[in-house]
């Protein structure tokens, strides 16, 4: 029997003081008061659980962002694009000037039914990972399958799909389809990404007889790549057999490139639709999609284009002091910075303030980047022999 009967049972039925069924029991006298008030007003209905919630949250996630949130899981995943929580995060900051934390919207897509569960999967600390500092310090490649449709909807020829992409920025530097992939087609495709985007310092790619035969047996001498790569002085790395996370970037890159091309209401049937359709999720992978890798999920465009290109046989003599340094603008606007022991006020300006920057540094030219978008807010060289660092804009009138 619930306590709360035998309190009910004391008082209504054996006579007993409410004092003293509160000392037999070891409750309070105003707990007591309460139930036997309930009991006399509700009968039994006194005796059920009842909830402990506040009949108001003013804390509480309005209906109209839980809204909000769970049209754009939905409308990311539509489109093939990644739509977790950081992902929903980003697009709730940037384009709807909403911040939530990532704990409570990934509670509002449990409590919705849009997570499905996945215990399988290998945890992400468990992998050893790596990223070059600088774009164009390794280009990552790969090629991948994708089959055409007919127009009536029913398979066609399969396809090849090469990627270019940036370890340091993830920036897809280059997709194009083939009917089938050969060795002069990869140097091709090498020759017109490095017009557009310069020489890298080193390559990346599994052992595929399109770009090395050094597994063979010594009959294939080189491929072309391997010769071109050789003539610039481009550093060639490959993964170890049986190994692809190693090349996990372009891996992962083709895995989110695909489920976006099978998520397009019109499949290609040939293989300029499917270039143009690659083109343009080149286009939204780059410079609209944040990525969850990069500082802040940021874009790769961003990335690509703040930070400053490395470069095949670059000159090592030179000894510079080269940072990159992530930091937040305080209140006042400025971003400190330590020079040979002394620290440095550099200032960027109110408007600013508690925004995220990169600061790429070598010796003394700085320059300070919008982390998320970025936007370059300040370049500078720094004078060591003062703390503060100006921004050179007009000073206000002095008050009388």
């Amino acid at each position: 029997m619930s306590k709360a009967r035998l309190v009910i049972t004391a008082v209504e039925i054996e006579g007993i003081t409410q004092a003293e069924v509160a000392r037999r029991y070891g409750v309070s006298k105003g707990w007591v008061s309460k139930l036997i008030a309930r009991y006399r007003a509700e009968g039994d209905t006194a005796l059920e659980p009842r909830s402990r919630a506040p009949k108001t949250s003013p804390t509480a996630t309005p209906a109209a962002t839980i809204d909000l949130v769970l049209r754009l899981r939905k409308q990311l995943a539509d489109s093939g694009l990644d739509a977790g929580a950081d992902t929903i995060d980003w697009h709730l900051r940037h384009r709807h000037h909403v911040q939530l934390s990532r704990a409570t919207i990934n509670r509002i897509l449990v409590r919705a039914g849009a997570v499905t569960p996945d215990p399988s999967k290998r945890p992400k600390s468990s992998y050893i990972r790596f990223e070059a500092d600088q774009p164009n310090e390794t280009w990552q490649s790969d090629f991948t399958h994708y089959r055409l449709t007919d127009p009536h909807g029913t398979p066609g020829d399969d396809t090849e799909i090469i990627t270019w992409l940036d370890d340091c920025s993830r920036y897809a530097l280059h997709i194009s389809a083939h009917a089938r992939l050969t060795a002069p087609i990869v140097l091709a495709s090498f020759r017109q990404t490095a017009d557009l985007h310069g020489y890298p310092a080193s390559t990346l790619t599994d052992n595929g007889m399109v770009y090395t035969v050094r597994f063979a047996g010594g009959r294939g001498g080189r491929t072309q790549l391997e010769h071109e790569l050789r003539r610039l002085g481009i550093v060639q790395k490959n993964s170890r057999p049986n190994h692809p996370t190693t090349c996990g970037k372009v891996e992962r890159f083709q895995q989110t490139m695909k489920k976006w091309l099978r998520a397009q209401p019109d499949q290609p049937a040939t293989i300029d639709q499917l270039n143009t359709l690659l083109q343009s999720f080149a286009d939204e992978y780059n410079q609209r999609r944040p990525h969850r890798s990069l500082p802040h999920r940021a874009t790769p465009a961003t990335i690509y284009q703040s930070l400053p290109k490395a470069a095949p046989g670059a000159d090592r003599t030179r000894d510079t002091h080269d940072r990159l340094r992530h930091d937040i603008v305080d209140g006042s606007g400025c971003v400190t910075l330590r020079h040979n022991g002394r620290l440095h006020h550099i200032g960027i300006g109110r408007t600013h303030a508690r925004t995220r920057v990169l600061l790429l540094v070598q010796d003394l030219e700085i320059r300070i980047i919008n982390a998320a978008t970025g936007e370059l807010l300040r370049e500078l060289t720094l004078n060591p022999d003062r703390d503060y660092q100006p921004t050179g804009a007009p000073q206000r009138p002095t008050r009388k």
